[in-house]
């Protein structure tokens, strides 16, 4: 449901950008239209508005509502199209001094396109000399790359099979009433649909969001669950050695030990060991363990402190925060104290120096406060000691770990030596991460047979479980927290090879160019704070940026409805959902005759006239030139379109009727982005 949502959300904000170009909405609300584009927005913005707050509160399964906007999304996918195609006529208008789209939009209209012909030719022009020098480059890596949004012209649109390519083909004919009757239809259906989706929505019943998400959130406490902390003995034993010796050594009324990772790695868990280790027990007077979650009050996590240092079963009922400061400084004065705050989202730097506060009048030294995070932005507020980072354990060490959870200690008698070379290869997926173990071990545990244990492997149908949760829940819960700009730009992560290595600017004009994202907001950087890329510098000292592979494989899933990437010649088509309209090739392998086949069968499922994506990121021979050649007799929606050649003279496609195209990047190999 929230990926439905949240497609149809998108798409209504690209109509109503393209409503607010001042030539689109003319030609829209003129005599030959006759619509009324003020209660079009109207109807776009509230259901817009509605649909956000539905994402947000997290509506809960509706058949109805899934059909409707299903409907919606397909209707406003064409209103865009029909819209952009316009914008396109428009801006050719303005090239050329003509007025075939602008001939009923008045004098003052068309004066405001003469006025801005001149920059838009040099625009233009530029983006041509670009375009042709860009070509030359392959020792950058990419031959081309070009992008246009609302309110720049439209990218050069080549003929790669004709002898000249230094500059734009012939035009396309303006059909004024046939572009007239296309947008007056479905913007009439778009708007009839919204409002049947906002009765809809007004009259579902919903929770509030905090409640939602407080209630997704597991609380934590300092005893060990796992008596076994697999993989981390020696990490473990360095930051004991480094608590006791800050705890005898700092002179600093307070030291601040941040432990951060992605979540489910295994933070808290490590967290509970050095907390119960008997040497840091000895070591400090008071040890208080805070579980913090996404709730960060400084009143409600001082009422916990206090009862924990007061030895109280119940919860402390005080409801002013200075006088239980005044209480935990009094309950704290000339001891050693440890304090962990587990789990934190969310917290500013004022809330934190305030919460805090009590902690710094104690007398003893060598007090410590341990900090759980899965936010590097978070780790770096707090921290006034080096920050530990948690990654995925050791392979061996992990599959004993993982073995743990399949067998619970007891290898079964009718368990075969063979199921190791099973178990391995599962293990191999997870990438060391023990909420992935813990999962799938559970699915391993329902049947100990190789057929099942074998679907597993190859299927992967613990991913395709429509309950995320049920699969890597802290990974999805941190998605589900993300905003919603965030979110959409997140799963578009699902089209590009693992390890990927994706430059800031690369990947903000693909977002911009499918209308997500309208200018560079540096939301990249967002996603590092968030802990779902990590930023790393290259040996040229360039910054790229990567995707931890668990959550590559989350953004899979939460696109699934919408993306598509075809890794593998042995995927079939019938597994694939109709509504596809972004789609990525990253095979390795060879191109087989199967792969083929499967293509055809996919062409004829999912609307290829309406692909909005297409990436290719390997080299095409002989069978994928073919279907290339196919699907591109077919397509017409395209805004992104990235493919690997050596020239783009070598293109299976004539870029002249592309003319949605926005982006385009042509590269001579692709794995110069591949860590």
């Amino acid at each position: 449901m929230e990926a439905a949502i949240g497609a149809a959300n998108g798409l209504i904000g690209s109509v109503l950008n393209h409503l607010s170009n001042e030539f689109v909405e003319a030609f829209v609300a003129s005599s030959q239209l006759g619509l009324n584009s003020e209660k079009m927005k109207g109807d776009l913005l509230l259901t817009q508005g509605l649909l956000h707050e539905a994402q947000r509160r997290g509506v809960s399964d509706n058949p109805g509502l899934q059909g409707l906007l299903q409907k919606l999304s397909a209707k406003a996918d064409q209103a865009e199209d029909a819209l952009d195609e316009l914008h396109y006529f428009i801006i050719q208008d303005q090239l050329d001094g003509t007025h075939y789209a602008m001939a009923d939009l008045g004098d003052d209209i068309r004066g405001h396109a003469r006025h801005g012909r001149h920059a838009l030719r040099h625009t233009v022009g530029n983006c041509f000399s670009c375009f042709s020098c860009s070509r030359m480059k392959d020792d950058d890596g990419v031959a081309a790359a070009v992008i246009t949004d609302k309110d720049n012209p439209p990218n050069a649109i080549l003929n790669p099979g004709s002898d000249d390519n230094d500059g734009p083909v012939a035009k396309l004919p303006f059909d004024r009433v046939a572009i007239s009757k296309k947008i007056k239809s479905v913007i009439e259906e778009t708007q009839s649909l919204c409002n049947h989706v906002s009765h809809l929505l007004h009259i579902i019943p919903h929770h509030s969001t905090t409640t939602t998400i407080t209630q997704r959130h597991r609380i934590t406490g300092s005893t060990i669950v796992q008596d076994t902390l697999y993989g981390r003995r020696a990490i473990f034993e360095k930051n004991v050695g480094d608590i006791l010796t800050t705890a005898t050594e700092q002179c600093e009324p307070l030291s601040v030990l941040p432990i951060v990772g992605p979540g489910g790695i295994g933070k808290t868990t490590f967290t509970q060991h050095l907390y119960n280790d008997k040497r840091v027990k000895e070591h400090f007077a008071v040890r208080v363990w805070v579980c913090v979650s996404t709730d960060f009050d400084e009143l409600r996590l001082s009422q916990q402190i206090l009862s924990s240092i007061d030895g109280s079963n119940s919860p402390n009922q005080t409801t002013s925060l200075d006088q239980l400061q005044i209480s935990i400084a009094k309950g704290l004065k000339s001891k050693r104290f440890l304090i962990v705050f587990d789990d934190i989202w969310e917290c500013n730097g004022e809330g934190w120096r305030k919460l805090l506060a009590p902690f710094m009048k104690g007398e003893a030294k060598g007090n410590m406060v341990l900090v759980t995070t899965r936010f590097p932005t978070i780790s770096e507020m707090v921290k006034t000691a080096n920050t530990i980072t948690l990654q995925g354990l050791e392979f061996d060490e992990f599959f004993t770990f993982f073995k743990s959870l399949i067998f619970e200690g007891n290898k079964l008698e009718y368990y075969q030596e063979d199921f190791d070379d099973l178990a391995k290869d599962i293990a191999n997926k997870l990438k060391g991460s023990p909420l992935a173990a813990k999962t799938v071990g559970r699915l391993l545990r329902k049947e100990f047979s190789r057929e099942h244990w074998m679907g597993v492997l190859h299927n992967n149908e613990w991913q395709k479980q429509k309950n995320s949760d049920d699969i890597m829940p802290s990974l999805r819960i941190s998605y589900d927290h993300l905003p919603f700009h965030l979110k959409k730009c997140f799963s578009f992560f699902a089209l590009f090879p693992e390890d990927y290595w994706f430059r800031s600017l690369d990947i903000t004009y693909f977002w911009i160019a499918l209308g997500v994202i309208e200018k560079d907001e540096n939301y990249i950087e967002e996603f590092v704070g968030n802990g779902f890329l990590v930023k790393e510098v290259d040996h040229n000292k360039e910054t790229y940026y990567v995707i931890h592979d668990l959550l590559h494989e989350l953004s899979r899933s939460v696109s699934s409805p919408e993306c598509l990437n075809i890794c593998s010649s042995g995927f079939k088509a019938g597994d694939i959902p109709q509504t596809v309209r972004h789609l990525s090739i990253t095979m390795e392998d060879r191109f087989e005759g199967n792969f083929r086949v499967e293509m055809i069968k996919l062409r004829a499922k999912i609307d290829i006239r309406n692909l909005r994506v297409l990436m290719i990121f390997e080299a095409h021979g002989n069978t994928i030139d073919g279907v290339l050649k196919d699907i591109f007799k077919e397509i017409a929606g395209l805004r992104v379109l990235l493919i690997v050649t050596e020239s783009i003279n070598a293109l299976p496609l004539n870029l002249s009727k592309l003319i949605h195209l926005r982006y385009l990047i042509c590269l001579p190999h692709y794995q110069d982005f591949i860590t």
